[in-house]
């Protein structure tokens, strides 16, 4: 923390503590460090903040600080010591000593060499210090900005010592080192950033504008790779960002590299040319730099002429080369190339001589970096050394100034490197362009370099008298050729060829500091440099000052400076001496400069002439002369070395980016969708196979997706319900896939959002790319040669029919070459929707290997819990992790809810703001249309913030405090709800809204984006905008603003008219009272204006939209206002027909909220089109009511009248039966489908062997069209030969026969069998017939001859089934000995499949290498062929399953069983899909057409499904068997029912809505009962056990075991600490319900017992059974009386007095006591009882019989007061509602349906009405009246017909009895 303050404060405000502080942290980091050179430049700035505490020392008497300041001095000494920097140690042990005395220890002299006594030498180490000091005391320093040495301020220079004897040697003047404090004091006063170009980084992408800036960006992301570098904070962001993003590099680099080629490309290399590529050099790496090095080597050496361009450049390419590089071998090489073209250039002008001269220099620089010391001094050295010593003859100073510092570099190649060569090297490079950007970089190291020079100097005679020389006067020099003269004879007489100087090496240090821009540090270098009085020096000097002048890249002050130098320079003698060439040079200099060009600008020019003015008086008249002398003469040609020239246009980076570059906007296209991506919150979604399949089927749809990827497949179909994350997987894979795409090879992810596409049946790719900014020579390149993945969303959202594949040609030749991932909600599919996507012909029947599909499921617990961490993490909201899980549990539907991504997203988001402050969590309810309501409202006030904190204009600040005043929220729900209907009706629902002002102008369109107003709720609503297309952020959005718009629940006019009843918006009243009792005239009073003919409802038809009547289902549920709404369009369409749309829309809508038209009178109303499916109108009145085109699938019509009705295109889900005269074996569909043959049962002398019927057309099943005879005995089996024109069957007369399907005559008998023939099949090639026999054979037959040709033996039992590969010769069999056999074509057995447990009793293969077995066993097995593996044991049949038929498509399959179910599964998991209940079939055969199912049954009724019918979900959730018990909870709120589908469930008794389903149970469950607390639900069932569930959770909590046989009755004591358990092995159990322990059992029936009741103080226990009803005391379990009447049920009064059983005399009333008969309620049908039930107050009894009768009886009377007639499917439990004022009933059926109805006294009548009604989902008419019926076809009369509706007759339901008129009306 101390580190991070002080470094981060100005130094000059640090206190002396604070700096002693600073300084130890330096010296710890240099203990540390292990770099050498970085050990040294941190105990450089060790030494800086020393001495900044040690001035308080000087000035103060702080002994503390003063031992601390020594203690700091004498680490720093021990430290650089062992760095090997003994002066430095030394210098540091001396400061220590003179600081610290006494309080040092005695040790600090073992530092070798210390002279602890020598102040001169201690003034010397102070100067040196002083050097390097920062001169800006408000420039921070740390560890990386310690690299930039800086000089002291004028303020700090008091306190520089001065130097009195110094180790360099004897000086002229001891004022030599006492000018760089003295000498223009403010003048290069501090350290400065380096120039650089002001250039904007660019942004990812984005276009550069030059070659600096290419040099920019590389070079900041090799500086940033550099140890102990610091970044301009915009500099270091535009790094941190680029290094993140590997394309921006690559683009970057791949730039430099096209430059280069571009250069090497061009012919004619000017020199714009050359100074754009050469820019390059520092930031290409050491291979690239190379090959341009040799590029400007050859270019150079194949020249007839010396191109001095390509000559400069190498110049400046071998400056700007990076250490390592430059190999010796290649400066040896272009220098003798150079050596061969300056000794040839001999002819040329003095100005070639100097840029080659010049050219030589830098490669001597370079050399001399390089430490070459391998130069040939016979071919290269001495040659070069030999001409340049000849160019000292030229009359040009110029030339001969540049000869002499060639030379001096030469001396310095083949040296050891010497102390300014290493501190040289140490200096680093920076690289041009990024210098401003680079805050701290290494510099020179001035103290090592000037003790460098001591070598130097050392061997450096007459300084004296060059200095003498210096001193002379300016007689006799008239021009500056005659100073330059002057210049030379110096050379000649001081500063020969012959000797290395020092000048060189101090100019290459001055160069280094200008390029650092350390301009405090370079102007002590050469005011204090040993040869600052060198002519040469001097010279050299003069022109880098007038460099930096002309040089516009500095800012204006340092070229003032830089002039202002010069004329010091100039005037100071004293100090600089009077050389005549090198004041001559200025002179040339300012001259140069006072002329106004680009490099030096007019201000900078009037400055140099201002200058050139004052210097005209300067000096003494000699001097004066000199002056005037110059002035009198132009400047010289030699131009100021300023930058490079300006670049070409368009330079070669243009014509590089100009280039059409496919890769370049694939990286564009990449990283742009990258971005797009953000940190969103993503749960690896899982899948399953197909909408039917079960969800705990799911597998991780990433996975799947990536197999298919690699596999040969096209399409892959991802369906799923809307907001089940498929646009969100869809960017994920897309992401995903760009993470790992390789460049040029890689196949290219291109997501495709299909409704921003126009026709994307067309050329959807081009399309999509244009989109994306590809050009079309690169679209048309792409076609050709690249792979794409095509990501297609929104194929409902588009309004898609095309088969995408097909009609963009994919994969054709010459066309695109892609693989489709394609996603669409399931709802907006058919049934048959895979010819939309598989990759084919659609002529083609069968599955395409090419295509897949899965199906989105919903989150799981896992997921769940998953996605809130993620959520929390990501966004931070006001609820933690654990107060939205805690939510989850506690809040009711929500964990349902949240399944869905798009809800939990919601959900996360608007929770904590739904759920009030201290309210209670389970109290709160959330539904799905609720969270719209919450995070809409959310969405625009966050909007509106967002708004109010923008700038905006007068205009627009005016609108939006209108639109806040109105209510801001309020005006963007209604910009909501009006933008969504507009998009459904200008657009019919398309989600993209494309504006543009100029086009768009005055179109509807202008509406919502003209004004001011407008455009801040466009803004502030959950919208998205790409272009010009705006749209909803989410699909469902746009359909909740369609929803809202038809009821908004915050519309006044809806309030008003809710009134009071607002109150109860989500009340339980309001959420579920769904029966409809209406007073019509109050609702036509409640909407006497009529409804609203702009709503949506009436223009639009939503029937098929699902999930926008989700939206408005929800509605109804939660406001009757709006269930009202819907009811009065109902009600107005019987008077005029323009109310039918919105009709048929309304009773859509209510039927799938689950309202009942329970006796509603619906006469006359119009709704054509509505989906009626499973809905209840029992006893509704519909008389000449409009249905058309009404689908009716499963409708509940009991009752119903229908006269006089519209009902043409009804659409019932159903076909006629046929009903033939014996029980049927056998089916099979002709292969055209048009015809149906079975066998029947022949064992009447008039039954026919075989009968055909029509399928096709009116005449459906309704007679045989022709019947074949022949068999003797019953046929087994029937099947069509491939083409249609035989049949061949197998009998149980052991013969197989093949009859002519024409003439119905048979062909040939197949005679050999010794046992029934169970089986008949053809071969796919009709070419054999097999035959399958209990013989234990199987043998094939040609059809032809009716020879035998082979016999398969090897089963154990008779083979009962058998079937031929449709892709193969091989065959199938099943038999009695429980395996499946399968055999090759010659007649061997290849596998047995053992698995099954019993007979197998029916087998198909399917269309590829799936085989499926039925079993007496209750299972089917599905099996690979190849492996012999079974891959699914199917268990959900109940009984025996006895045929499996595969559909054509393969995906499917159907089995039949003798639990009166027919299931379809899915192939790939195995699941069931759709259960088709109430027929227990025999056989089973699926239409060619795929569009109708036929199965057989022993009742002889053949029944035909129609497949091809879709309609609306299933919204009954009856049981799909029958229903076996019922039980009202202790509070009468609840109803528990069980069912022979293993399952319980729970239901809500108000509104009939299930609430909850409990599974476990592995057999059918018999029983059921609530514990008298109503907490718990206790069940038996067929699988011997007793289980215990929690009501509130639905989980088991205990499983009682011990019963021997199916449990048949449950019954809880009156405390509810016991429960009895009746079975079918003789035995009541008495189990404890806290352990679940078993205590005790009444022992004594000898069959099964049927039923147990306790009495109601629970003292006694009845059983029944065939061996009579039993009474048994409770506390000893004895029997106390036997009642020898046998019973199925028995049940005790309220008052324990009386008990009644049900027996086959009736209802019998027992006296408790006695156990005598009280009497016997007999029924006029004398139908046998199966169930009783007393009323709660026990004035009544209830008993209902298998029959499908239910009788109240009066218990007083013994009269019988209502019967409730033709539950057809028999009644098999009945309960009262317990403790209530009204009485109600509820009965269950064995159709599975649960019914409730409500028993009442009118005029001393007994009134029976039913309440609700819960569905298994069959289509119930009985009772019903449809005479006079318009547009039934004869199919749909004969069906209506064989479900109870007598056409032209009139039936009452009405049954009468003794006192009574039940009625269901």
């Amino acid at each position: 923390m101390l580190f991070g303050s002080i470094v981060s404060s100005p130094r000059g405000s640090l206190s002396p503590q604070q700096a002693l502080e600073l300084a130890n942290v330096y010296l710890e980091n240099a203990s540390n460090a292990k770099d050498s050179s970085i050990a040294l430049v941190l105990c450089h700035d060790t030494e800086v903040a020393l001495y900044q505490a040690k001035k308080s020392v000087k000035h103060g008497n702080n002994q503390k600080l003063a031992k601390g300041i020594a203690t700091a001095y004498l680490g720093l000494g021990k430290l650089l010591e062992s760095l090997d920097y003994i002066s430095g140690a030394e210098a540091s042990i001396r400061k220590a000593k003179k600081i610290g005395g006494d309080h040092l220890p005695e040790s600090v002299d073992h530092v070798k060499g210390v002279q602890a006594s020598s102040k001169e030498t201690e003034g010397l180490e102070e100067n040196i210090h002083n050097l390097a000091q920062p001169t800006d005391t408000n420039c921070p320093s740390n560890t990386m900005e310690s690299f930039q040495g800086t000089s002291h301020s004028a303020g700090e220079s008091q306190d520089v010592e001065l130097v009195k004897s110094s180790p360099l040697g004897p000086q002229p003047s001891s004022k030599v080192f006492t000018v760089a404090s003295t000498v223009l004091p403010h003048t290069f006063d501090e350290n400065i950033p380096p120039p650089t170009d002001q250039m904007k980084l660019p942004e990812p992408d984005e276009r550069l504008n030059n070659a600096q800036q290419l040099v920019s960006c590389l070079g900041l992301l090799k500086v940033a790779r550099l140890p102990d570098t610091k970044l301009e904070p915009i500099a270091l962001k535009w790094v941190q960002t680029t290094e993140k993003d590997t394309d921006e590099q690559e683009r970057l680099y791949d730039m430099a590299m096209d430059v280069i080629r571009a250069f090497k490309r061009e012919e004619i290399k000017d020199a714009k040319v050359v100074a754009e590529v050469v820019c390059l050099a520092p930031v290409l790496d050491k291979d690239t730099f190379r090959d341009l090095l040799g590029e400007f080597h050859s270019g150079i050496k194949n020249s007839d002429l010396l191109d001095f361009q390509q000559l400069e450049g190498l110049a400046q390419l071998i400056q700007g080369a990076d250490h390592g590089y430059l190999s010796a071998d290649d400066l040896v090489k272009i220098l003798g190339l150079l050596s061969t073209r300056l000794m040839n250039t001999h002819q040329q002008s003095s100005e070639h001589m100097y840029q080659l001269t010049m050219a030589v220099s830098n490669v001597l620089d370079a050399m001399a970096d390089t430490k070459v010391t391998d130069l040939d001094r016979e071919k290269l050295h001495e040659p070069l050394s030999s001409y340049l010593s000849g160019l000292v003859k030229s009359s040009d100073p110029f030339l001969v100034y540049q000869a002499a510092y060639a030379y001096q570099a030469l001396l310095c190649v083949p040296d050891d490197e010497t102390k300014w060569q290493a501190a040289m090297r140490r200096t680093g490079k920076v690289i041009q362009g990024v210098s401003g950007l680079v805050s701290a970089v290494k510099g020179l190291d001035l103290i090592k370099f000037i003790e460098g020079l001591e070598d130097i100097q050392k061997g450096v005679s007459g300084v004296a008298s060059v200095i003498d020389t210096a001193k002379s006067a300016y007689d006799g020099v008239t021009s500056l050729i005659a100073g330059g003269k002057g210049f030379m004879d110096s050379i000649k007489e001081g500063l020969s060829f012959a000797q290395q100087r020092a000048w060189y090496s101090s100019l290459r240090a001055a160069d280094a500091l200008i390029r650092d821009a350390e301009l405090a540090t370079f102007k002590k270098l050469i005011c204090e440099v040993p040869c600052r009085l060198d002519p040469a020096f001097q010279w050299g000097v003069c022109q880098r000052l007038g460099e930096m002048a002309a040089n516009p890249k500095w800012d204006e002050a340092t070229r003032r400076n830089a002039i202002a130098f010069l004329g010091e320079i100039y005037r100071n003698d004293e100090m600089w001496g009077q050389q005549p060439s090198v004041k001559q040079w200025i002179l040339n200099i300012l001259m140069q400069l006072s002329s106004s060009s680009r490099e030096s600008p007019q201000l900078l020019a009037t400055v140099a002439e201002t200058l050139l003015q004052e210097l005209e008086s300067s000096g003494d008249i000699k001097k004066q002369a000199l002056y005037q002398d110059c002035r009198k003469n132009e400047p010289i040609a030699y131009p100021l070395k300023v930058a490079l020239p300006e670049l070409a246009s368009p330079s070669l980076l243009d014509r590089v980016q100009n280039r059409t570059d496919v890769e370049g906007n694939i990286r564009i296209l990449r990283k742009r969708r990258m971005k797009e991506r953000g940190n969103a919150v993503y749960i690896q979604p899982q899948a399953k196979s197909n909408l039917q399949a079960a969800d705990d089927t799911r597998f991780p749809l990433m996975d799947k997706v990536r197999k298919f990827l690699e596999s040969e497949q096209k399409v892959f179909l991802l369906l799923g319900d809307a907001g089940a994350g498929k646009s969100t997987f869809g960017r994920e894979l897309e992401f995903d896939l760009w993470r790992s795409y390789k460049k040029k090879t890689g196949r290219i992810p291109l997501h495709i959002n299909l409704p921003t596409i126009n026709k994307p049946e067309l050329d959807m790719i081009a399309k999509q790319l244009r989109r994306d900014e590809f050009t079309e020579s690169q679209i048309r390149e792409m076609k050709h040669y690249r792979k794409f993945i095509l990501i297609c969303d929104g194929y409902d959202e588009s309004q898609q029919t095309h088969n995408l594949y097909v009609s963009n040609r994919l994969n054709q030749p010459d066309e695109w070459d892609a693989q489709m991932v394609i996603s669409c909600r399931s709802e907006y599919l058919g049934s048959d929707y895979r010819d939309r996507f598989q990759p084919r012909d659609r002529n083609q029947q069968l599955d395409s290997p090419l295509f897949q599909q899965a199906v989105m499921t919903p989150f799981s617990t896992d997921q769940i819990h998953d996605y809130i961490k993620q959520y929390v993490d990501v966004n931070q909201p006001l609820w933690r992790q654990k107060d939205y899980e805690q939510a989850l549990n506690l809040i009711p539907s929500l964990k349902d809810l949240v399944k869905n991504p798009f809800l939990m997203t919601l959900s996360l988001d608007v929770l904590p703001r739904m759920v009030d402050p201290g309210q209670h969590l389970s109290s709160a309810r959330v539904t799905r249309v609720a969270l719209y309501d919450h995070f809409v409202e959310q969405w625009l006030e966050r909007g509106k913030k967002r708004l109010g904190e923008k700038d905006m204009s007068l205009l627009t600040k005016e609108a939006f405090e209108k639109l806040s005043a109105e209510g801001f929220t309020m005006n963007g729900i209604e910009y909501l709800k009006k933008f969504s209907v507009a998009i459904y009706k200008k657009q019919g629902g398309h989600p993209v809204v494309e504006y543009s002002q100029m086009f768009d102008e005055g179109s509807w369109k202008d509406e919502f984006f003209s004004s001011k107003e407008k455009q801040l709720l466009r803004e502030a609503c959950p919208l998205t905008r790409n272009g010009n297309q705006h749209r909803f952020i989410h699909r469902s959005l746009l359909e909740y603003g369609l929803t809202r718009a038809v009821f908004d629940p915050q519309d006044r006019k809806n309030r008003a008219a809710l009134g009071p009843v607002q109150n109860r918006r989500g009340s339980v009243s309001s959420m579920q009272s769904f029966e409809i009792h209406v007073n019509l005239d109050e609702m036509e009073a409640n909407s006497e204006q009529g409804p609203n003919p702009e709503s949506p409802l009436v223009w639009r038809s939503f029937v098929n939209d699902y999930s926008l009547l989700e939206f408005l289902e929800e509605r109804v549920r939660q406001e009757q206002v709006f269930k009202d709404q819907l009811l009065a369009y109902i009600e107005h369409s019987k008077k005029d027909k323009k109310w039918r749309i919105a009709a048929a829309n309304a009773i859509t809508i209510l039927v799938r909220a689950g309202v009942q038209f329970i006796g509603t009178d619906l006469r006359g109303i119009r709704i054509p089109g509505a989906d009626l499916s499973y809905g209840i109108f029992h006893s509704a009145q519909l008389q000449e009511a409009d249905m058309r085109k009404v689908s009716l699938r499963g409708a509940w019509l009991r009752q119903a009248d229908l006269s006089r009705t519209e009902m043409m295109g009804v659409q019932f889900g159903e076909l006629p039966y046929i009903l033939v005269s014996c029980k049927i074996y056998s089916c099979a569909f002709s292969p055209d489908g048009k015809s149906l043959a079975i066998s029947i049962d022949n064992c009447s002398t008039i039954a026919p062997d075989i009968e055909i019927y029509s399928t096709t057309g009116q005449l459906v099943g309704e007679m045989a069209i022709q019947t074949f005879e022949g068999h003797n005995d019953p046929v087994l089996k029937v099947v069509y030969s491939p083409d249609g024109n035989t049949i061949v069957s197998g009998s149980e007369d052991r013969t197989a026969r093949i009859w002519i399907v024409e003439s119905g005559q048979c062909q040939l008998i197949l005679t050999g069998h010794t046992d029934k023939v169970n089986c008949v099949a053809y071969s796919p090639c009709g070419d054999q017939v097999a035959s399958a026999s209990d013989d234990k054979t199987i043998r094939l037959w040609d059809p032809n001859t009716g020879d035998c040709s082979r016999v398969l033996s090897g089963h154990e039992k008779g083979v009962l089934c058998i079937v031929y590969s449709p892709w193969s010769g091989r065959i199938a069999s099943g038999s009695a000995d429980s395996t499946v056999r399968l055999w090759s074509s010659s007649g061997e057995c290849c596998h047995t499949l053992v698995g099954h447990s019993n007979e197998v009793q029916g087998i198909a293969f399917s269309q590829g290498d799936q085989l499926a077995s039925a079993s007496k066993d209750k299972t089917i097995r599905l099996w690979d062929v190849e492996s012999e593996k079974c891959r699914h044991i199917l268990e959900e049949h109940t009984k025996e399953v006895n045929d499996v038929v595969y559909s054509l498509s393969g995906d499917h399959f159907i089995s039949v069983s003798n639990d009166s179910t027919v299931r379809v599964w899915d192939v790939q998991s195995g699941t069931c899909r759709h259960t088709l209940n109430g027929h227990g079939a025999y056989c089973i055969a699926y239409s060619p057409k795929a569009d109708q199912v036929v199965t057989g049954c022993s009742d002889k009724r053949m029944r035909l499904w129609d497949m091809s019918v879709g309609g609306s979900r299933h919204i009954s959730s009856g049981h799909s068997q029958e229903v076996k018990d019922v039980k009202y909870s202790p509070e009468g709120n609840l109803i528990a029912s069980c069912s022979g589908d293993r399952t319980i469930r729970l239901w809500d008794a108000e509104t009939g809505t299930c609430l909850r389903t409990f599974g476990g149970h592995e057999g059918n469950v018999s029983s059921v009962a609530f514990s008298p607390q109503g907490n718990q639900i206790g069940s038996g069932s067929a699988d011997n056990t007793v289980r215990l569930w929690d009501v509130k959770t639905g989980t088991c909590q205990s499983i009682l075991t011990g019963h021997t046989q199916p449990v048949s009755c449950i019954a809880y004591s009156p405390k509810g600490d016991q429960v009895a358990s009746a079975s079918g092995d003789s035995t009541v159990r008495l189990w404890n319900v806290t352990n679940g322990e078993h205590c005790g059992s009444l022992n004594g029936h000898r069959y099964e017992i049927f039923s147990v009741a306790y009495s109601s103080d629970g003292s006694l226990i009845a059983t029944c059974s065939r061996d009579g009803t039993r009474l048994w005391n409770v506390g000893t379990l004895d029997c106390i009386n036997t009642i020898s009447d046998p019973s199925l049920d028995v049940a005790f009064s309220p008052q324990g007095d009386q008990l009644a059983s049900a027996s086959k005399k009736g209802v019998c009333l027992w006296n408790v006591p006695t156990g005598d008969c009280c009497k016997v309620l007999l029924s006029v049908t004398n139908d046998s009882p199966t169930n009783v039930a007393y009323s709660h107050k026990g004035d009544l009894l209830a008993s209902s019989c298998s029959g499908g009768t239910v009788r109240l009886w009066d218990v007083a009377s013994g009269q019988c007061r209502a019967v409730v007639e033709h539950l057809e499917s028999g009644v098999y439990g009945v309960a009262w509602v317990p403790s209530t004022d009204v009485n109600y009933l509820v009965a269950g059926c064995g159709d599975g349906s649960v019914l409730k109805w409500h028993v009442s006294e009118e005029e001393e009548q007994c009134r029976v009405t039913p309440s609700w009604i819960a569905t298994s989902g069959s289509l119930t008419v009985l009772g019903a009246s449809a005479r006079d019926a318009h547009g039934l076809t004869s199919l749909d009369k004969r069906l209506l017909q064989q479900r109870g509706i007598p056409f032209g007759l009139s039936e009452s339901f009405f049954v009468r009895g003794p006192r009574t008129i039940a009625s269901e009306n």
